[in-house]
């Protein structure tokens, strides 16, 4: 069995798509999978599975349809994979910018974006932020936060033609340690 990192897109975000990690994690283990544990209330679930990414990611997303009622994008990651992302440091981050890490989010995609819509997607202006794409990981400098950087406001999932679920550098890191700790 293999340590996995679930990343479940827009639950618990204001009064949408409401799940309790309890029974998330009482209907996974249900489903077969071992070691379930979750991070915070919004979707960090980790697990010990047989099953590979593509298989993972479609028996959540059958699980969560079925169990809540609800319609999600479903993201997975190795622990080893996860614990890459934070070896390799915030990407995006500009020379000379110390790192806020409530402001630095990894967007997960499922997969890797065509190289034509990542060659599309625009430069930002000076004061807009910045991103990286590192394979299936789309790092986002966001110095005014989310809300307020420009590039925080892009349309990535239609700009790179995939949804992803994206989560602050302190959730990343904690995260990685949780499927480190095994």
């Amino acid at each position: 069995m293999a340590r996995s990192v679930v990343l479940l897109r827009g639950i618990n975000v204001g009064r949408a798509k409401r799940i309790a990690m309890g029974p998330l994690r009482e209907a996974l283990t249900e489903r077969g999978h071992r070691g379930v544990a979750t991070h915070l209330q919004s979707g960090n679930v980790l697990l010990d599975t047989d099953l590979d990414d593509a298989a993972l990611a479609a028996d959540v997303h059958a699980c969560v349809r079925e169990r809540f009622g609800h319609e999600v994008d479903v993201v997975v990651r190795s622990a080893a994979e996860l614990a890459a992302v934070v070896a390799a440091g915030p990407v995006a981050l500009p020379p000379g910018v110390e790192l806020d890490p409530k402001r630095y989010l990894v967007t997960f995609l499922p997969a890797v974006p065509d190289p034509t819509a990542v060659a599309a997607v625009p430069e930002p202006g000076p004061d807009d932020g910045a991103w990286a794409l590192v394979g299936r990981d789309l790092h986002l400098w966001l110095p005014d936060g989310v809300l307020d950087t420009p590039v925080g406001g892009w349309r990535w999932d239609r700009l790179l033609g995939s949804p992803g679920t994206g989560r602050n550098w302190t959730t990343v890191e904690r995260v990685a340690a949780l499927a480190g700790d095994r």
